[in-house]
C-alpha cells in the first residue's frame, strides 16, 4: 500500500512540475557574462531581467510569466555554440543575443534548425541577415548603414586621404572595413592604405609606422575596443596626431581606461547613440527606472537594444496570441510595427533587419567622456 501511495505521489509531483513549467514562457539570453565584453553582457542581463519583472508584475504574457534563461557565451564562437546548445535543451521559445557578430554567426544555424526565434541586439555584420534565415532578426542597424555615416563624418571633417585598418579575425570588422572602403571610393575619398592586423598583439608599432608613411589625414579602424585602445596608446607613443576613427565595436566605457585618457582624447567613433541621448518618453521612463532599481545609470546601447529585443518578442506574442515560432516570425516579417520603442520605431524587412537606423558621432574628451557631436538618421543629420 505504501508503495502504491508513493508511486501515486511521484506521478502527481511529476505532473505538477510539468504544469508549472508550462505556465512560463522561456526566453533565452545569450550574452558575454565573462570575458572582454562582460560589461555589455552583465548590463544586458540587468535590462532584460528588469523588463521581464515588469511584465510579470502586470500579469505576464497570455497569462504566463516570462522566465529569462541566461547563458554565458563569453563573446566567442566556441562559447556561442555551447550557449546555443544549452538554450535549445532548455526549450526556450526565443533567444536574445549575442553581442559579437562572430558569436551570433556561430549560433544562427543551431537556433534556425530548432525553429527558435533569435533577435540579436548588437551583431551588425551584413552577412548575418543575407542568409535569409526565417527566425533571425536584429534590433541594431547593420554595418553597411554604419559605413555611410562613417564616410559622411569623414567628409564633414574635410579629410580626403584615408587609411583603413581592420581586425582580420572577425566577420564584423572585415565586412565593416570593406563597406567603408567601397563607400569611400564612391565618394572620391582616396584610400592610401588598406590592411588587416591580428588582434591581441602586444605591439602594433610596425603596422602603424607603415600606415604613417602613407601620410593619411585619418585612420579608420574596424575592430573592438581592446585593440582600439592599444592603437591609441601606441599612436601616442609615436607622437602621431592623425585623426583615428572607429565604429561601434569601439563603443565601450572601458576604452579610456584601457588606452589612458590622454591617448584616448580626440578619438572619434560612430555608433547607435548612447542611452542618455535617447529622447523618447519610453526611454526616459525606462532609464529612470533602471537607475532607481540598480543605483547606476544605464551606460551601453547594447543593453537597451537587448531590452528592445524582449519588447519585440512580448509584443509579437500579444499581437498574434501565439508562441509558435512560425506565426511570430511571419508577423515580424510582415505586419509588425512598434512605434513606441525605447530607441524609436521598430519594424523589420524581409531579411530580418531593422528598417530604421540611428547613429551618433562621438569624440572622447580630455576626461575620457564620450561627447556626442551629431546624430544621423537615414543618412541625414538630425541633431
Amino acid at each position: 500500500m505504501f508503495r502504491k501511495i508513493f508511486c501515486l505521489t511521484m506521478i502527481i509531483l511529476m505532473f505538477s512540475s510539468t504544469v508549472i513549467a508550462a505556465e512560463t514562457i522561456k526566453i533565452g539570453l545569450m550574452a558575454p557574462l565573462t570575458g572582454d565584453w562582460s560589461q555589455s553582457g552583465k548590463e544586458m542581463k540587468l535590462v532584460v531581467d528588469l523588463l521581464a519583472k515588469q511584465y510579470n508584475g502586470s500579469g505576464g504574457v497570455l497569462g504566463k510569466n516570462i522566465e529569462v534563461v541566461a547563458f554565458d557565451d563569453q563573446g566567442t564562437p566556441e562559447g556561442a555554440v555551447t550557449a546555443a546548445q544549452h538554450l535549445v535543451k532548455q526549450s526556450v521559445m526565443a533567444v536574445i543575443g549575442s553581442v559579437t557578430s562572430s558569436a551570433t554567426e556561430a549560433s544562427q544555424d543551431i537556433f534556425n534548425r530548432a525553429r527558435i526565434l533569435q533577435i540579436s541586439n548588437a551583431s551588425s555584420a551584413v552577412g548575418l541577415t543575407e542568409k535569409n534565415l526565417k527566425y533571425f532578426f536584429r534590433t541594431c542597424p547593420r554595418d553597411d548603414e554604419q559605413s555611410r555615416v562613417i564616410i559622411q563624418t569623414i567628409q564633414k571633417m574635410k579629410l580626403s586621404k584615408l587609411a583603413i585598418l581592420y581586425d582580420g579575425n572577425t566577420s564584423y570588422a572585415t565586412g565593416l572595413a570593406q563597406d567603408v572602403g567601397k563607400i569611400a571610393r564612391q565618394n572620391h575619398i582616396e584610400t592610401v592604405y588598406y590592411g588587416a592586423l591580428t588582434p591581441g598583439r602586444e605591439s602594433y608599432l610596425e603596422i602603424l609606422e607603415k600606415v604613417k608613411s602613407r601620410n593619411p589625414d585619418a585612420v579608420f579602424f574596424a575592430g573592438y575596443y581592446m585593440d582600439t585602445a592599444a592603437l591609441l596608446k601606441q599612436k601616442e607613443a609615436m607622437d602621431w596626431h592623425v585623426v583615428l576613427i572607429g565604429g561601434d565595436g569601439a563603443n565601450n566605457p572601458a576604452l579610456p581606461t584601457a588606452a589612458g585618457k590622454k591617448a584616448a582624447q580626440g578619438f572619434y567613433f560612430i555608433s547607435p547613440p548612447l542611452p542618455r541621448e535617447l529622447d523618447t518618453d519610453q526611454a526616459k521612463w525606462f532609464l529612470a527606472e533602471f537607475k532607481k532599481t540598480t543605483g547606476s545609470p544605464l551606460q551601453m546601447i547594447d543593453s537597451i537594444l537587448a531590452g528592445e529585443a524582449l519588447r519585440v518578442i512580448v509584443q509579437a506574442i500579444r499581437e498574434t496570441k501565439s508562441i509558435e515560432p512560425d506565426v511570430i516570425a511571419d508577423h515580424l516579417h510582415g505586419s509588425f510595427d512598434d512605434l513606441t520603442g525605447l530607441t524609436g520605431r521598430i519594424n523589420f524587412n524581409a531579411k530580418g533587419d531593422r528598417v530604421s537606423d540611428l547613429y551618433g558621432v562621438y569624440r572622447v574628451d580630455a576626461e575620457g567622456r564620450f561627447v556626442i557631436q551629431r546624430m544621423f538618421q537615414f543618412g541625414k543629420i538630425v541633431k
